[in-house]
């Protein structure tokens, strides 16, 4: 006997809340720092020119309610060598005081959430750590 179809709701996922000026720069601060110290020393200690899109820098930005680390790519092919692109590989979402959700960026494109409600130092601390927040 096959199943009857029914309808559910599914609640909408709450939005970043926004930070004030000072929580902004110091949250810009912690990430950039943690950038400096741990993902270039680790990821890129040196740039490796290739005939392929290669990486030059990692870089993070704030963007609405949100810090994205991302990557930044040089262009070796023949056809449009030196032209540069970011892209994405992890991001956190200020979800109120010093709670934060962790995302990552899916090969489709899309991001999704691994992590909910943890503070800013957890955060840092699960990119440091956890493999599949890795830059590429």
């Amino acid at each position: 006997m096959a199943r009857k179809k029914q309808w559910v709701k599914v609640s909408p996922r709450e939005k970043p809340a926004a930070a004030d000026v000072l929580e902004k720069q110091a949250i810009i601060a912690a990430c950039e720092a943690f950038i400096r110290n741990i993902l270039k020393p680790r990821f890129l200690p040196e740039i490796r020119q290739t005939e392929w899109n290669y990486v030059v820098d990692i870089r993070g930005s704030w963007a609405g309610n949100r810090y994205r680390f991302m990557q930044r790519y040089r262009s070796g092919m023949d056809h449009n060598r030196g032209e540069e692109f970011d892209a994405p590989f992890a991001r956190i979402d200020r979800m109120g005081p010093d709670r934060y959700d962790i995302y990552w960026m899916r090969h489709t494109g899309k991001w999704w959430r691994l992590y909910a409600g943890v503070t800013l130092a957890e955060a840092l601390r699960i990119l440091e750590t956890d493999g599949i927040l890795h830059p590429v």
